[in-house]
């Protein structure tokens, strides 16, 4: 058995995230990804847009990386226009978790501050460290893989239980 770094265990956390939420959607058709299950009326594209702007994106590209130009602040997340194809979604999904991973890569140290931090958007609230955002993308990305699992089983009993995907 290899020693794994801290770094190595988080991304595998993090992917491992990544990959329940590209999991539970495997299967379901253009129509059950655009449509609105739960009375807030998010659709499962939404979210995976969500993910991939404002969690992806967001944190790692503009906030790690010192990038704030790659954000549109105008934009919402959750609503993808018809016209795009739900692959298409998918696909910027996986872009912006290898971009991000990118960033990641070149990270010097878990310890490293943020090289941008968006002004008044948290109030006092803040992340200290290349770690804590990844920690926090974890726990964003696990909780939004909670709700398109609870959102697959309502479409269509699909559930998530398989171990080490």
């Amino acid at each position: 058995m290899t020693a794994t770094t801290e770094l190595d265990a988080l991304v595998a956390c993090l992917d491992a995230q990544r990959r329940h939420v590209l999991g539970i959607l495997e299967g379901l058709g253009e129509e059950a990804l655009r449509r609105p299950v739960l009375p807030s009326g998010w659709a499962c594209l939404g979210l995976v847009r969500h993910l991939s702007l404002d969690v992806e994106r967001f944190w790692f590209r503009a906030v790690v990386a010192g990038g704030p130009d790659v954000i549109d602040d105008g934009d919402d997340a959750w609503r993808v226009d018809p016209q795009v194809p739900a692959e298409a979604v998918l696909r910027d999904y996986r872009r912006e978790i290898e971009a991000a991973n990118a960033v990641i890569g070149t990270a010097v140290s878990l310890d490293a501050p943020p090289a941008w931090w968006p002004p008044g958007r948290f109030g006092d609230w803040r992340l200290r460290s290349l770690r804590e955002v990844i920690l926090h993308v974890i726990a964003e990305t696990a909780c939004h893989a909670g709700h398109l699992d609870a959102t697959r089983e309502l479409i269509d009993g699909s559930t998530w239980f398989v171990q080490d995907r």
